[in-house]
């Protein structure tokens, strides 16, 4: 009996805190609230699914529990019985089972579809995983970003920017300090490693996606909400996996502006005029 008390408390604790919890969703600062759905969509599909095999295991062990034998009700024992095959019962947990592993992806397919369909109005923006920090590099006037290659990397050219490519000489690059994005404007997010597998992670973007080295990644997204935000990397990468953050600034149209007409190009990086 005390188990089956111990099961019921934990499951009414369990939800109380669910609800009144205060760990939950940072403010969305972007269009994927579908990312938000997916996720409430999982907890009702497990949080269901836990209520019930709990309180099941608290009603069996209630009713299963040891009796001394002739203790019985209505002329027969309440003991448990050997059933090794159960066709119907396995058919049913089969089809819950499968219906609701069903229920949990089908969404997350959904949104990842369109997470990587990049609208038209796009702009690229390209983050730069390395041990332990992010870089940035922004198209320049002619909105396009040069080649970028590991092999090219060096004191001078940390981002690898093809020196030969003359539509990277305009290439915005950001170092070590925070990157700027435009309100309400879509961007393609571009993702390289220099070295190990990273993540780039915004919480409030709902937004995330492995950087792999040697490959680019990428997705989209709209800021919807200025301010700055925390970039992590929810990959361990590391020994100072922790302290990989940046910081991305959302901005109006005025201040964004005067913020790119501080920032130094490729070929200024190279030993141009600033």
């Amino acid at each position: 009996m005390a188990i089956a008390i111990i099961l019921a408390l934990m499951v009414v604790g369990s939800v109380i805190f669910h609800f009144w919890s205060p760990w939950w969703f940072t403010p969305l600062a972007s269009n994927w609230g579908d990312m938000d759905f997916t996720i409430l969509v999982t907890f009702w599909i497990t949080g269901a699914v836990f209520i019930a095999v709990n309180l099941f295991l608290a009603y069996c062990a209630v009713k299963f529990r040891h009796r001394e034998r002739g203790g019985e009700k209505h002329g027969r024992q309440w003991q448990a019985a050997y059933e090794p095959e159960n066709s119907k019962l396995e058919t049913w947990l089969t089809v819950l089972t499968s219906i609701g592993v069903f229920a949990m992806l089908a969404p997350g397919l959904v949104v990842y579809n369109r997470f990587i369909q990049v609208p038209d109005d796009a702009v690229i923006f390209e983050a730069v995983g390395h041990q332990w920090q992010w870089s940035y590099r922004l198209p320049g006037a002619d909105g396009a970003l040069g080649k970028a290659d590991n092999r090219h990397i060096s004191f001078e050219n940390p981002l690898g920017v093809d020196p030969d490519d003359p539509w990277g000489q305009d290439d915005l690059i950001i170092i070590g300090q925070p990157a700027h994005v435009l309100v309400d404007q879509p961007i393609k997010v571009n993702l390289r490693s220099k070295d190990v597998l990273h993540n780039f992670y915004v919480p409030q973007w709902r937004a995330k996606m492995d950087a792999v080295p040697g490959l680019v990644t990428y997705f989209w997204l709209t800021p919807t909400r200025t301010g700055t935000f925390e970039v992590m990397c929810a990959e361990l990468c590391g020994v100072l996996h922790y302290s990989m953050r940046s910081h991305i600034v959302v901005d109006t149209e005025a201040d964004y502006q005067q913020w790119l007409a501080r920032q130094s190009t490729f070929a200024q990086t190279q030993g141009g005029a600033r």
